[in-house]
């Protein structure tokens, strides 16, 4: 075969890789996102893609499906595999065992407990190994949050709104009916179940009564955390969000607030989370490091124009994608996407870099960007 041909080959068959991994979107948090295929004399004899509640790897899973044919065989995979004993043994001995003759993969994986040494045990056990680096990009993008927590120990922080033409997302007198139609609505949805928790401020609940759940129909192994900034617990026991609580609900506030309240909201099921921030506001900071501790892997903030600015300002924002409605507010009372004091010179604007911009049929498009600075993140 010549090496165009060979390249061909592999082309096509890390790309089945990749699409393989992308069907475990939602089920694999904390974990990436995996697949796998082996391939032996020109035929796919084994596929797998991981999932977190079903413990194999997707290499096991391919090897398991290939059985005696994976002797001599070929594996592609999208993420370096595993070298360390965690819920399951280590894959690169798997390989190794299973008599693969030749891995090629993707991408590196970060996490400092494997990072080079799954390909190294598989050079050490007679494996030749092959990277394909016209897909590293792609690849780091589809775990784009298992990369970033790996590397920064954070949650991967969504800044996500939708505004008007001209920056607003709300207006004085009536926000009913939505800035954006049903199509970017859906789309929203899709981001929502990439993510692992989601957070809001109580103004927004206390102004929509929103639910803030996955309503994408597809399932995922663990529920959508919701969180809600609410200094002086507001929050009602009517409202939406209290009455859905099923262990998924979170509520932080500050030392100020009635710890009678707290017991309430607690004998319904929500977590209450005392972190006391600046200006007896409820810490922003504290809930990220929380979320750390706890090994959420993303956060999306959907809230309103004091927390947007809140989230901005103290640099723990990642990411922003902003769905833009064909509609135009105008005056000096409807709110931008973000308050607070800004910035007060065109100098000290906050970066945004690495910009993709999404269409949305007939008239609506969202913009994707990545910030510079991210204080002490």
């Amino acid at each position: 075969m010549s090496a165009e041909r060979k390249a061909d080959v592999d082309a096509a068959f890390l790309r089945e890789a990749l699409d393989l991994a992308r069907q475990g979107r939602g089920l694999v948090s904390p974990n990436p996102l995996v697949g796998a295929v082996v391939v032996r004399e020109g035929r796919v004899t084994g596929r797998g893609f991981h999932t977190y509640a079903g413990l194999d790897h997707a290499e096991i899973l391919a090897l398991a499906q290939a059985g005696g044919e994976a002797r001599g065989a070929t594996l592609y995979l999208n993420l370096e595999p595993c070298a360390h004993q965690g819920r399951t043994p280590p894959c690169a001995e798997a390989v190794i065992a299973a008599g693969i003759a030749r891995v090629v993969a993707v991408a590196e994986d970060p996490n400092p407990l494997v990072r080079g040494d799954g390909f190294r045990k598989l050079r050490e056990g007679g494996v030749e190994v092959e990277m394909a680096p016209e897909f590293t990009a792609e690849a780091e993008k589809l775990n784009e949050a298992f990369f970033h927590f790996m590397r920064t120990r954070r949650p991967l922080v969504t800044l996500k709104t939708a505004i008007t033409l001209d920056g607003k997302i709300s207006a004085p007198d009536d926000n009913r009916g939505w800035i954006t139609s049903e199509r970017a609505r859906a789309h929203v949805q899709q981001l929502r179940h990439d993510q692992d928790a989601i957070l809001t401020g109580i103004g927004t609940v206390l102004a929509d009564d929103p639910l803030l759940t996955d309503r994408s129909g597809l399932p995922r192994c663990r529920p959508l955390l919701r969180i809600v900034m609410d200094s002086q617990l507001r929050l009602a026991l009517d409202s939406k969000m209290a009455r859905s609580a099923a262990g998924d609900v979170v509520v932080v506030t500050t030392s100020a607030s009635s710890p009678d309240r707290r017991k309430i909201l607690e004998g319904r099921g929500i977590r209450v989370l005392v972190f006391d921030g600046p200006g007896g506001r409820a810490d922003l900071r504290a809930v990220v490091n929380w979320l750390s501790a706890e090994k959420y892997l993303s956060l999306m903030i959907e809230a309103g124009s004091k927390v947007n600015w809140t989230a901005l300002e103290s640099g723990l924002v990642d990411r922003v994608f902003f769905y833009y409605g064909p509609k135009i507010l105008g005056g000096l009372e409807a709110l931008p996407l973000a308050g607070g004091i800004g910035r007060r010179r065109r100098s000290d604007a906050i970066r945004v870099h690495g910009i993709t911009v999404h269409p949305i049929p007939p008239d609506e498009f969202a913009v994707e960007g990545y910030l510079d600075v991210h204080g002490d993140h």
